[in-house]
This record gives structure tokens, C-alpha cells and sequence, in this order.
């Protein structure tokens, strides 16, 4: 096939990629740049439009679209500076990352590769998921949905081709672009990450590219509109920069500004104007030029050196961001450039290679999973720590949602052998912290369970909360639940245990402790108004009467597990990383503390055993306290006998978990259980 005179060149098309690269890189490293993240969907009205141009150009020159020659484009255009990345970034993994990192990068290095990144990401976020600071690949979502356009829009314009009335293909594109957006739209407010990453939610921000490519080609557009189309533009481009706030409300009607201003930017792209001479400027092409690989190369830079460095402030980031632009101008300069204007270069000789390269990504993707990211790289003082973090992987597959009343709709987690559950463990995230000890407590036993359990929820009646690290509907859902479980408590015969596990502290002070001391949680009644008296501390020893009142009317004996003593300072992750990084030039300062003294956990230890100490002394409850497996006479420990005991500040391994089960053996025996296993609380 005889290729197609290329498209004119857009210089402003450089300056707006300037504009979107700029924005996202200066966000990421902690410019006030509130929303600098729509810079990605300006590149998606950008690819949009460049990629449907080329597309819509050649069918309707030559009626057929060549898929050979399409992709060989795209990957020459592409497929260097990202291999390239990814070898670099693997070797700074293995350098830097702990096994679990290095093994979930292993993992997007698989799915970035097969272009999946974005429905991994979508699908990674979950309580104990590591923070999108530690995932080097992650800015390799957007990447994918741009190679998902690709692989959509060719075929689907070849498909159209068969219809034929000659605006039929625009019609469908135009519907499919109305569609793509009401579900973005709809979607954002109950979903946001699924709006976020995946691909058919974001179809009609590339779609807007598109169809413009498409009126400007059936128009013979000059694209030398009024100069307050440009100045519009720019200054939704801007006012979305500045202005729009990351969260769940985000892509919704607010990627509308963005994706809006690009495309009237775009509309009077040639006309000579002030905008367009700005854009035009060669600061602003150099940035546009280098736009791909300054991305590509920006978040790994940004990644390590926050992992690092434990986190900088404006001072220290431009020296960071200076090297993100040099690494992407000498990856522009020797890796990009070379390649796309290596003519000579066969086709099949790109497909080749990018097949090659994508092999070796994939095995090595594959090797670094399968082989547990590699836990010998690191010295013996790492090892416990990084045991630490990813002891508590668990087998949940025994959980479902409840089809039946009184459960229906709960996640309910059978434990022990399989049965009618005798025991009902209700908590929060400390319940799925010491599974494995009830789950081998209750197969010891031969007494079924059954776990409820949702995570930063207090398992008691009478109360609602408003947590800081939880949506609204979280927090509703949390009411909901324990609400739903108080109404079914009578209807659940084969019970006749309770066992209440959770972060009583938390609830108790309102707050968290050491690491996770930003973290706040409310506590209000649902029974009455609240007033000016009701403080956590109040709230919670109220609930727990209520709660224990209302058990007693359901079940012959009711068992609560003693908070497990906070280790503030403490996090396995961190932990470990001081470890294995100390020596290291630019290493943070050890701020994690493996030990805390008794005294200093004296006034939330009061706090958090209030609730319980009065029932416990009455009879009421029985009180297990796990103190002893975990202090001395003197402090508190997150490590014991090289065995790490905490995965954070708050909850226990599995290790740990399993080490004390024996604690649970009074909730699962046979036989009735009248003496309490330890006794009141000690103080």
C-alpha cells in the first residue's frame, strides 16, 4: 500500500501536550495544582482527535483501513520508551522494593504490558491495598485505556465501513460518544474508581477527539476559528487545573471542562492568535515533544524517590522533577526519536521486536510473581518486618453474601468445619486480622462459625459513624449492617455464642495512635439526638450495654476480645523498608518503633476497656485478653522471637493470630462455659 502524504503539522497540538504533562507532573510531586490529574484527559482529547484523524483520513481516501500498517506506526511510535521504562524500573525495584512490592509490580508489569493496567488497577483497591505511592507502574492506566482506543477504533470504523450511508459511521460514533458519557456520568457517583479506569467510561473523551477529527475532515475545516474559542478553551483547560478537586466525584460532569476546553483549543488550532502563539512557543513544544517519555518516566521517578525518602516537601521536589525532565529528553532524544525516524526500518522488524520485548516483559513480570518477589535480596535485620507484610493474606473463599433473611445481603465467612455456626464472631477489620486463630480454633474445637465483620464498623447496636477514612455510603452501609444483624439476631438459632472483636480504642478516643494518628472516626446515637454530652467515650460504654443486653436475650454466652495493645509507632511495611534501605545515601530518618512502654499505652488501654470492665466484673461477658502473648512487665512488643506480630500499629499477623488461638478456646468449647478464661482486664 502507498502511504498517505503525512497530516500538516499542529505545533499548538505540542503546546497542549505541554500543558497536560506539566499539570500532571507538577501535581504528582505536591504542587498546589488541585487538579492537575486532568491533564490525562486532555491527552485523551488530544489521541482522540490525532489517532481518529489518521484513521477517518485513510478510509475515506483509499475505503479500507490497514491494520498492519496502523499498528507498526503505533508501536514504533510508543513501544521503545516504554520497554525502556519498565527494564529501569524493574531494576530499581529490585534495589528498593520490599518482596510483596516487588511482586505486585511483577503483576503490573503483566497486565501493562497486555495493556489490562487500568482493570488491575480498578480492581487492586482493597482495605489493606498498598497506596498508589508505591506502585511505580500506575500511571500506566491511561496508557492502557489509549491502547484499548487502538485496538476499538480500527475495527469499529471497519465494521461502520459496511453501512452505507456515508454519515452512518459518524451517527454510531456519535451515539456510542453520548452513551459512553451518560454512564460516566451515572456511574461516578455510586463507582468512581470503575469511571475512573476503565475504558468504556472514558470512551467519550477520546470519542470528543474523534468526532471533531471527523467534522474538520467532512468540513475541509481551517481550523481558524474566533480567537474567544481559544481563550475559552485555555481557560477551562486552566480553571480544571486549578480547581477541580480529586476524589469520588471525579470524572463525572466535571471531565466535561477539560475535555471541553481542549477540543475548542483544537477547533482554532491555526488561527493566529495570542493563545496559539503561546502554544506555539518553543518552551512549550520542547515540553510537547518530549510529552510521552516525560510521562512515562515522571511517576517511577516520583515513586522511588518519595519511597525513598519517606516523603519531601516543595523544597526538595524540583530537584526531583529536573530529573524527570532530563530522563525524558534523553529518552525522547535517544530512544523515541531514533526508532520513529528509522525509516528504513521494516515493519516487521517493529513487530518483531515489540513481540520480543513483550515476551521478555511478560516472563519477567511472571518470574517476579511467581517467585514472591524475590525475599532473599534483603538482610537478616529486614526479614521479620517483611515476613510481616504479607502475613495476612487469608483464604476467604469461603465467604458469600447471604441470600437468605435474616443475612440477606451481609458477607457472611463460615469458620471451622462446615455446619449450622454456633458461634457468631461480629466485628471489624481485628476480626479479619486474628482469622486464621479463630479459624483453627474452631476446627480444633469441631464447633462452626460464622464470621460478620466490615471494616472501621463497631459491632454494636445503637450507633452510627462518621470515620474520616470512609466514604458517606460506607458509613451508611456500616449502620445498615449492624442494624440488620441486631433485627436477625433472633432468627439465627443455631447460635449460641458471640464473640465481639474490634479497635475499641478507636472508637473510644475518636481517633488512631503513632503512624495512623490522622485518622479519626465520630460516634452519634441512633436512638435519640445527639447532644452536647455525647463524647465517643460515652457513647461507646452505652453501646456496649445495649449490646450486650440484647445479645442476652439471644445467646447463652457472650465473649469480647480486648483490644491487642497498639504499637504506635510501628508499621512492617516502614519497618522493613528502614531495614532493608539503611545505608542508602538519600535514605529517610528511622521513624518506626518496633517497642512501646506499658505506661505509654495506659490512658487508650482505660479507655478502650472501659466499655467491657463493669460487664466483664458482673458477669455479663467474658473478657479474653491477649496483653500477656504481646507485653512484658515493661513494654509491648511487635516482634517476638524473630517472628513479626503486627502487620501496622493495630492489627496482628497471622502468626500472631495463630500463636494465641488458644485464647478462643473457651468461645468454640462443647461443653458449657461458665468461668471466664482470664478474667477481668488487668490495668
Amino acid at each position: 500500500m502507498t502511504a498517505l502524504p503525512a497530516l500538516p503539522y499542529r505545533p499548538e497540538i505540542d503546546g497542549l501536550r505541554a500543558v497536560a504533562v506539566l499539570a500532571v507532573v507538577l501535581y504528582h510531586f505536591g504542587l498546589p495544582l488541585q487538579g492537575g490529574f486532568v491533564g490525562v484527559d486532555v491527552f485523551f482529547v488530544l489521541s482522540g482527535y490525532l489517532i481518529g484523524g489518521i484513521l477517518w483520513r485513510e478510509y475515506r481516501e483509499t475505503g479500507r483501513i490497514w491494520l498492519a500498517n496502523f499498528y507498526v506506526r503505533r508501536f514504533r511510535r510508543l513501544a521503545p520508551a516504554f520497554f525502556a521504562m519498565i527494564a529501569v524500573t524493574a531494576l530499581l525495584g529490585w534495589a528498593l522494593l520490599l518482596p510483596f512490592e516487588y511482586r505486585e509490580f511483577g503483576k503490573t508489569v503483566i497486565a501493562s504490558t497486555v495493556y489490562l493496567s487500568n482493570i488491575l488497577f480498578y480492581r487492586q483497591a482493597g482495605y489493606f491495598d498498598s497506596a498508589s505511592e508505591d506502585k511505580p507502574l500506575l500511571h500506566t492506566w491511561s496508557l492502557a485505556v489509549e491502547e484499548q482506543f487502538y485496538i476499538v477504533l480500527p475495527l469499529l470504523l471497519l465494521a461502520l465501513s459496511r453501512l452505507r450511508r456515508p454519515w452512518g459511521p459518524v451517527v454510531v460514533l456519535g451515539a456510542l460518544w453520548a452513551l459512553s458519557l451518560a454512564a460516566c456520568v451515572a456511574l461516578t457517583p455510586t463507582q468512581p474508581q470503575a469511571a475512573f479506569y476503565l475504558f468504556p467510561f472514558r470512551a467519550w473523551e477520546l470519542l470528543s477527539g474523534v468526532l471533531l477529527a471527523i467534522w474538520g475532515a467532512e468540513t475541509r475545516a481551517s481550523w481558524r476559528g474566533h480567537p474567544a474559542l481559544s481563550w475559552v478553551g485555555l481557560g477551562l483547560i486552566l480553571l480544571s487545573i486549578l480547581v477541580i478537586p480529586a476524589g469520588p466525584g471525579f470524572p463525572g460532569l466535571l471531565a466535561l471542562l477539560p475535555v471541553l476546553g481542549t477540543v475548542l483549543v483544537l477547533s482554532s488550532g491555526a488561527d493566529d492568535n495570542p493563545v496559539n502563539r503561546l502554544l506555539c512557543h518553543p518552551v512549550a513544544r520542547f515540553f510537547g515533544l518530549i510529552s510521552y517519555s516525560l510521562y512515562l518516566w515522571h511517576w517511577p521517578i516520583f515513586t522511588f524517590s518519595d519511597y525513598l525518602r519517606d516523603g519531601y516537601g516543595l523544597i526538595e521536589a524540583p530537584v526531583w522533577i529536573a530529573l524527570s525532565i532530563g530522563l525524558g529528553w534523553l529518552s525522547w532524544r535517544f530512544v523515541e526519536t531514533p526508532v520513529r525516524q528509522a525509516r528504513a526500518l521494516p515493519g516487521g522488524v517493529v513487530l518483531g521486536g515489540t513481540a520480543l520485548a513483550s515476551v521478555a516483559a511478560l516472563a519477567l513480570g511472571g518470574w517476579l510473581f511467581l517467585r514472591d518477589g524475590l525475599p532473599d535480596r534483603f538482610g537478616p535485620a529486614a526479614r521479620p518486618h517483611i515476613a510481616a507484610t504479607g502475613d495476612f493474606l487469608q483464604d476467604w473463599s469461603r465467604c458469600h453474601i447471604a441470600d437468605t433473611l435474616p443475612l440477606q445481603g451481609l458477607e457472611v465467612c463460615p469458620i471451622g468445619p462446615e455446619g449450622a455456626p454456633k458461634v457468631l464472631v461480629w466485628g471489624d477489620s481485628h476480626v479479619r486480622a486474628v482469622r486464621e486463630g479463630l479459624d483453627a480454633a474452631a476446627h480444633e474445637a469441631g464447633v462452626p462459625g460464622l464470621i460478620l465483620w466490615r471494616a472501621g464498623c463497631p459491632p454494636l447496636v445503637g450507633l452510627r459513624k462518621v470515620e474520616s477514612a470512609a466514604s458517606p455510603a460506607q458509613d451508611t452501609l456500616c449502620t445498615q449492617a449492624n442494624l440488620q444483624i441486631r433485627q436477625g439476631l433472633g432468627r439465627l438459632d443455631s447460635v449460641d455464642t458471640v464473640l465481639l472483636i474490634g479497635r475499641w480504642s478507636y472508637y473510644a478516643s475518636g481517633t488512631g495512635t503513632g503512624l495512623d494518628a490522622a485518622n479519626r472516626i465520630d460516634l452519634y446515637p441512633t436512638t435519640r439526638p445527639p447532644s452536647a454530652q455525647d463524647t465517643n467515650a460515652r457513647l461507646l460504654v452505652r453501646a456496649a450495654q445495649d449490646t450486650v443486653a440484647v445479645l442476652q436475650d439471644w445467646v447463652d454466652e457472650i465473649f469480647v476480645l480486648r483490644q491487642p495493645p497498639e504499637i504506635p509507632a510501628y508499621d512492617s511495611r516502614e519497618a522493613a523498608r528502614e531495614a532493608a534501605h539503611a545505608g542508602w545515601p538519600l535514605a529517610a530518618a528511622p521513624r518506626v518503633a518496633a517497642s512501646v512502654p506499658r505506661e505509654a499505652l495506659a490512658l487508650r488501654a482505660a479507655l478502650a476497656d472501659a466499655p467491657w470492665q463493669d460487664l466483664a466484673e458482673t458477669g455479663a461477658i467474658t473478657l479474653l485478653d491477649p496483653w500477656p502473648r504481646f507485653c512484658n512487665a515493661t513494654a509491648c512488643h511487635a516482634v517476638r522471637d524473630g517472628v513479626g506480630q503486627y502487620f501496622d500499629n493495630n492489627h496482628l499477623t497471622n502468626a500472631a493470630a495463630l500463636r494465641v488461638r488458644d485464647l478462643f478456646a473457651p468461645v468454640f468449647a462443647r461443653t458449657t462455659r461458665q468461668t471466664a478464661l482470664t478474667g477481668p482486664a488487668t490495668r
